[in-house]
């Protein structure tokens, strides 16, 4: 594999350099004098940002947009083999890395780099975590899977020893990392178009958790199912939290506000007790705070720091994220994609002021959709009225067979009313007309439903 001197800038091109979390790194490689060039299908905020900044971007992969005097080529797993650029580079033996290639190397630069992974919440707890840090003073660098208002991005370069990042499981990247912490929030069936299984799936996470060096740590949700297989033969210490005293970190005495956003007890292993209360709703987040709070005490970090941080934090753009009102119609935007997601976003609007709970959801790639099938018709069920748009495809092609009219009939057999509509257009004319004052929408979708809000709004 190709090693990158830090030391000695070079010139590095990232095809799908708008990503959110390529955009990450490539701002990063600016900050510390590398010549970045990059690609993407078209114009956005993020890559506007890196033009600003110096970056050369090109619009639309081609082959001849890979030159000579390109030392390295850096790529996602949504790149196939036979992307033109890719192609050029290997016609012109240019080295190329993955994106977790490229950020295992990134984190070998940083005496204290910590992962956070999981199948749900990495980006609000990797938010949660960044806020604390900010708060404590540690100027750390910080690569987020979501824009952070605190810091008007994804991304911080800073000139501490932390450094924080995503760990995301997809095609096992997060194995190319190098952690000295690790958090691992919860472990569930998903990306089932690469795992065979659920067991394929911990076995990842097992592997994850072995790079972990003996000084490391490991902070684990307690409560996965089947969490043996993930923890064993690790040399490493384990940190475990959860929903009663048989775990390290611990909630009591949870309530909630008037926007679904929970004050509890968080009670840790030295006896601790300290009242919280949380900026964002819902029950996952009592436990995301947990997380954060079981590595602020492994940072030696000031409680009261970590106490106001968690309250100040409001959240990360598209994770429950309110958008405006339409007509008297709070909208609120979230990127749930998964029926564990779903269920949570949904529970937590149930504390949110409002007549009747409408959910947009558009389902976020074929395989995802005819695996969970019954799964997402079952948590979609929990808003009084659903409303589905096509399928994004993303990365795939084949259609497996199924639609958003085949989850409209699995919802539908459950007793629920579901209404499939084939544009945003025409689901935006719809809301327009049976949405009421004092109704909550809630977008939902990985993909680009957030336009349906954003598009009412103006």
């Amino acid at each position: 594999m190709y090693q990158i001197n830090f030391n000695h800038p070079i010139h590095i091109y990232f095809i799908g350099i708008g990503g959110i979390s390529m955009s990450g790194l490539a701002e990063v490689l600016l900050s510390k004098g590398f010549a970045v060039s990059g690609s993407d299908r078209q114009s956005s905020a993020l890559t506007q940002s890196l033009s600003e900044k110096g970056a050369h971007i090109f619009y639309g992969q081609k082959y001849e947009n890979i030159s000579s005097d390109i030392d390295v080529v850096v790529y996602t797993s949504a790149i196939h083999p036979d992307n033109p650029e890719l192609v050029a580079a290997g016609d012109l033996s240019i080295p190329t890395l993955t994106r977790a290639q490229l950020l295992g190397q990134m984190m070998k630069n940083y005496e204290v780099p910590i992962a956070i992974s999981g199948t749900h919440g990495k980006t609000t707890t990797t938010s949660m975590v960044s806020e604390i840090l900010l708060a404590a003073d540690t100027d750390p660098t910080l690569s987020i899977g979501g824009i952070l208002k605190t810091i008007g991005g994804n991304i911080r370069v800073g000139g501490g020893k932390h450094f924080v990042t995503e760990a995301c499981e997809y095609t096992n990247s997060f194995l190319s990392f190098f952690p000295k912490i690790s958090i691992i929030l919860n472990v569930e069936e998903d990306h089932l178009d690469f795992f065979k299984d659920i067991h394929d799936i911990r076995n990842s996470f097992h592997e994850f958790s072995l790079l972990l060096p003996k000084d490391g740590a490991l902070i684990i949700n307690g409560t996965i199912p089947g969490i043996e297989q993930i923890t064993k033969d690790l040399t490493c210490s384990v940190i475990t939290y959860g929903d009663t005293s048989d775990y390290d970190y611990y909630p009591e005495e949870i309530s909630y506000n008037e926007t679904g956003c929970a004050s509890f007890t968080a009670c840790g292993p030295d006896g601790s007790k300290d009242k919280v209360t949380l900026g964002v709703p819902g029950e996952h987040n009592i436990y995301n705070a947990l997380s954060a709070i079981a590595l602020s005490d492994l940072l030696c970090l000031h409680r009261e720091t970590v106490k106001k941080a968690l309250s100040a934090f409001k959240g990360t753009d598209r994770r429950f994220e309110y958008k405006g009102e339409y007509n008297g119609i709070s909208i609120i935007d979230d990127y749930a994609h998964h029926p564990t997601e779903i269920t949570a976003t949904l529970k937590a609007a149930a504390n949110y002021p409002h007549q009747k709970l409408w959910c947009v959801f558009q389902p976020h790639t074929y395989t995802r959709t005819k695996a969970f099938l019954k799964d997402f018709a079952k948590s979609l069920s929990l808003a009084d009225e659903v409303i589905l748009a096509p399928i994004y495809a993303a990365r795939e092609t084949d259609t497996l067979g199924v639609s958003s009219e085949t989850l409209q009939k699995e919802i539908e057999a459950l007793g629920k009313t579901c209404y499939c509509l084939p544009s945003f257009e025409e689901i935006e004319k719809f809301i327009s007309s049976n949405c009421s004052a004092g109704d909550l929408l809630i977008t939902m979708g990985a993909g680009d439903v957030v336009n349906i809000g954003e598009n009412l709004l103006k």
